[in-house]
């Protein structure tokens, strides 16, 4: 019976981190540049017992265990807004900001110019260009972005994006606020690098699927909790019918 229990609360708890993870899913249908993760795991089978001698043998036993969530890269859909610092990245392209934990990567691209006349994303990261972070000066207007990532204004050309790409995308670890670090350096997307200007990409989440999935998960929680809450009634009979023998 404690076999029994283990296992439910293991899958009990493979359950719960999967709902957290669409729960993030959900809470972030309407982010820009947003990426879906999922949740995978294992089947973990505990060692062999070291008494064989058992009638009958003892068995192994199959646990989960959270083997990872990974990313989902596709294309979010683009939306037109008609703001000339609204790009959306097409590709595997990420801008790269600065922020107080070092540079990070984004998609989402509905930039802004703050009170410092810097460039920077909707959370107020810097946006760094080619040669650092992108300012205007205070008589400047009409700041705009080109389709290769070129920002100026009515006074000239102020820095060009600093657009990367990875090896490995899928290794990408979220860091808050729709950033992401990586474990290794990024190369630059290089010269055919574009992107959709004034627009923005949407978040990849699918409602639908999710809030599906939110169900499924919902009530296969509900199933294993039946099933160890009779199993430990079972357990209580069991001890209370032996004690009653030996009396």
């Amino acid at each position: 019976m404690e076999n029994a229990l283990l296992v439910g609360l293991s899958r009990q708890m493979a359950l719960a981190r999967e709902l957290d993870v669409i729960a993030n899913n959900m809470a972030n249908v309407g982010t820009n540049g947003f990426k879906t993760r999922s949740a995978r795991f294992n089947e973990f089978i505990s060692p062999k017992a070291s008494a064989d001698s058992f009638k009958p043998a003892d068995k192994r036993l199959s646990y989960v265990i959270d083997k990872g969530t990974p990313i989902d890269l596709s294309q979010g859909a683009i939306e037109r807004t008609g703001n000339p610092l609204d790009v959306a990245l097409r590709g595997d392209n990420y801008l790269a900001v600065q922020t107080p934990n070092g540079e990070r990567y984004t998609r989402a691209g509905s930039l802004d110019i703050n009170g410092q006349g810097q460039l920077v994303t909707q959370s107020g990261q810097l946006v760094l260009g080619e040669g650092g972070p992108i300012t205007f000066g205070a008589a400047e207007s009409n700041a705009r972005i080109a389709a290769d990532g070129t920002v100026s204004t009515d006074q000239g050309v102020r820095g060009k994006l600093r657009q990367v790409r990875f090896a490995n995308p899928r290794a990408l670890i979220s860091d808050g606020a729709n950033l992401f670090s990586s474990p290794t350096a990024p190369v630059a997307a290089g010269p055919e690098a574009r992107l959709e200007v004034g627009a923005k990409e949407g978040s990849n989440v699918k409602a639908v699927m999710e809030m599906t999935r939110l169900m499924e998960v919902q009530r296969s929680y509900q199933s294993v909790a039946n099933m160890m809450s009779k199993t430990d009634e079972l357990r209580s009979k069991a001890i209370s019918r032996l004690a009653d023998q030996q009396a």
